[in-house]
């Protein structure tokens, strides 16, 4: 076991020489006469040890060297006893810490063996009678502490185990939520309140904005019961001096490695393999990036930073040892999330992952300062550097895709009512999602060259406008307007012009609407609202002309025979039929579109009333006289009142008929 060094010269080399000569002389404890014959040996092999007569001649009461023989036979006799019973199941089950055993006694012990080793690891080099000597003791001592270094390997586990303080997810884990982690939803994600397009999957809020914030610097968590601590710390202190700092870090780390696989299990993450995370169906994937967001904050605000101080308060000043030991439990731990992490880089893309692999870019970028500091694995380091960046380009890449669906949704079955489309709903909360990641966005995103020649030619837009905004903005615009005009192709698919102008009056509308209540009125500006605003208003008034025109052209004087008192009887007549047919046919038409604000939809019928009502009363009141008679109500089926009630039913998305009213009479 132990090695032996060259005698040094002087004065230094001779008392090494003699003490070492000494304790092995007392240490066999031999008769007088064989004693005697030691020290014969040992003065041929240097006459510097002739200084040890006096223990072989002197009286019989004990000297100090004596008593100090006597403690190591004592610390054997302690390690050897333990050791004897080492399969009984009393000794399997029992502690050092628990009764019967003293542990002061055992720890005693096991320090006066290694004062016995460290006095071989000086002695000279022996002649063959003085080294059988030598080798004898240092078996003896080698022996015990094999014996006390196994008890006390196994000892290390069984106190890290049984006082490793569970992480269950109802009270401890809850308790570190409620402290700093705050997983509830945004003020700003608003719920999805309308069905998406069945092609681009479901987005729905209530399953995203679970984003942590970040932990407290003062956040403590113990790891391990405070009153296991300092019988840990006598452990590891005789293992390392005893030279078996490897055994030490084996079992510490194994250990410590379990719990944290523990943890991750209560926290959710599974131990997957890159093909397993491809074919899990995307809520259950949805539910299990969640999870590792949470995780990802737990595991290195909480978990990483307990086991740092945890190996800092128990090795102490050994930087080395405590450095090994604390990469060696947290690699396994950190790899298992770096893995699901670099599977979901690389999974297929498609836009409903957006969001939560943005939260998961966001938690590890977050992270990324506290794991460097404590973990001096540069290839740990490497791997989660390497998983940032693939998370980040899964994010650019998976929003491109999101980009590439609007632009090249060309879907050709109109909406029958003329509401808002499937697409604006979709893409206006998808985006009123995004807002809220503006700065993972802007670091990841830029516009460009043929992403801005696109906005500034085919779509008409200000290219001064993009200067001001940040990167998320300009795609924000950028795909506004690539929204804009796939609804203007959009209304096309109208054969009815006016049709064609409250479709894209619905659809604005909606979109304006959803940028002024969100955080998206912010990015986009009050000017880009006003001016949408003043194309609704084009809107509408373009749907006034197309479906009005007809039946306000019934109502002029024009081609009735001069004034009201020598119009011409027949020509009324067919102006009140042809503009009773007008107004049957809108209201038949357009009972059964639908303007879905209740406040645009009122406006609109506003509008009309304002158009249709005076002229009608007024083309009435000039017209009635030169009708009356049996058959009056044949011809004037409304009075103005009547109109505006039956304005009220108009795009409600209701049809009714007409043809069947009472006649009005006079």
């Amino acid at each position: 076991m132990a090695t032996t060094t060259s005698l040094g010269g002087g004065a230094g080399g001779d008392d090494r020489v003699l003490a070492t000569a000494q304790q092995i002389v007392k240490s066999l404890r031999a008769a007088k006469e064989d004693r005697e014959d030691m020290l014969m040996i040992f003065s041929a092999f240097d006459n510097r040890l002739s200084g040890i007569s006096d223990l072989i001649n002197g009286d019989d009461s004990k000297s100090s060297d004596e008593e100090e023989l006597d403690r190591f036979e004592a610390a054997e006799k302690v390690i050897l006893a333990d050791a004897s019973h080492s399969g009984e199941p009393s000794r399997q089950s029992t502690s050092l810490f628990n009764p019967p055993n003293n542990p002061a006694e055992y720890f005693s012990a096991v320090d006066e063996i290694i004062h016995w080793m460290e006095q071989f690891s000086i002695a000279p080099p022996p002649s063959s009678a003085a080294g059988r000597t030598i080798q004898v003791i240092a078996d003896r001592a080698e022996n015990a502490i094999q014996l006390a270094m196994s008890r006390l390997e196994e000892e290390l586990r069984h106190v890290l185990i049984c006082n490793t303080i569970p992480l269950d997810a109802v009270s401890r884990y809850g308790s570190i939520r409620r402290v700093s982690l705050s997983f509830g939803s945004h003020d700003g994600a608003a719920a999805i309140d309308d069905s998406p397009l069945q092609s681009f999957g479901e987005v729905d809020s209530s399953r995203f904005h679970d984003r942590a914030a970040s932990l407290g610097d003062d956040l403590f968590v113990d790891l391990v019961r405070p009153e296991a601590v300092q019988d840990l710390r006598e452990i590891i202190d005789r293992m390392v001096r005893s030279g078996y700092e490897r055994e030490c870090l084996q079992v510490y780390s194994s250990v410590r490695r379990d719990a944290l696989d523990e943890c991750l299990v209560i926290l959710g993450v599974e131990r997957l393999s890159i093909e397993e995370v491809q074919k899990v169906e995307w809520r259950s994937l949805d539910e299990k990036m969640k999870n590792w967001v949470q995780a990802v904050k737990v595991v290195v605000g909480v978990l990483l930073s307990g086991e740092k101080r945890l190996c800092d308060g128990l090795f102490g000043d050994l930087d080395d040892l405590k450095e090994i030991c604390f990469n060696e439990t947290a690699k396994g731990c950190v790899m298992q999330l770096l893995n699901f992490g670099e599977a979901i880089a690389i999974c297929k893309r498609s836009p409903e992952k957006l969001f939560r692999i943005l939260d998961m870019y966001e938690a590890l970028r977050d992270a990324m300062p506290d794991l460097q500091a404590m973990v001096s694995d540069e290839f740990v380091i490497g791997e989660a550097n390497g998983v940032l960046s693939g998370l980040g380009e899964a994010a650019k890449g998976t929003f491109a895709e999101f980009e590439n669906c609007i632009r090249n949704e060309t879907s050709k079955k109109p909406v029958i009512t003329g509401d808002v489309h499937p697409l604006p709903r979709y893409v206006m909360n998808y985006l009123k999602l995004l807002v809220d990641y503006g700065d993972p966005m802007d670091s990841l995103l830029e516009l460009s060259e043929e992403d801005l020649y696109r906005f500034k030619n085919d779509l008409g837009g200000d290219g001064s406008q993009l200067e001001a905004m940040s990167p998320l903005g300009q795609r924000i615009l950028l795909l506004m307007s690539e929204l804009e005009y796939n609804l203007e192709e959009k209304s096309k698919l109208y054969e009815d012009s006016a049709m064609q102008q409250v479709f894209l009056m619905n659809n604005l509308y909606y979109l304006v609407r959803k940028v002024k209540d969100s955080d998206l009125g912010k990015v986009l500006g009050d000017n880009w609202i006003r001016k949408r605003r003043g194309q609704i208003r084009q809107y509408a008034t373009g749907y006034l002309r197309a479906s009005w025109s007809r039946a306000l052209s019934c109502l002029k004087d024009e081609g009735i025979g001069g004034s009201s008192n020598n119009a011409s009887k027949m020509a009324l007549k067919e102006r009140f039929k042809s503009f009773n047919a007008c107004f049957e046919e809108i209201y038949r038409v357009q009972t059964a579109w639908k303007v879905p604000d209740d406040q645009l939809r009122e406006e609109l019928r506003i509008s009309i009333s304002e158009k249709v009502i005076p002229a009608y009363r007024s083309f009435v009141g000039r017209f009635r006289c030169q009708l009356e008679g049996r058959h009056v109500g044949k011809y004037i089926k409304y009075t103005p009142e009547d109109l505006e009630t039956y304005l009220l039913d108009l795009f409600e998305g209701s049809p009714a008929v007409l043809h069947h009213i009472r006649r009005k009479s006079t």
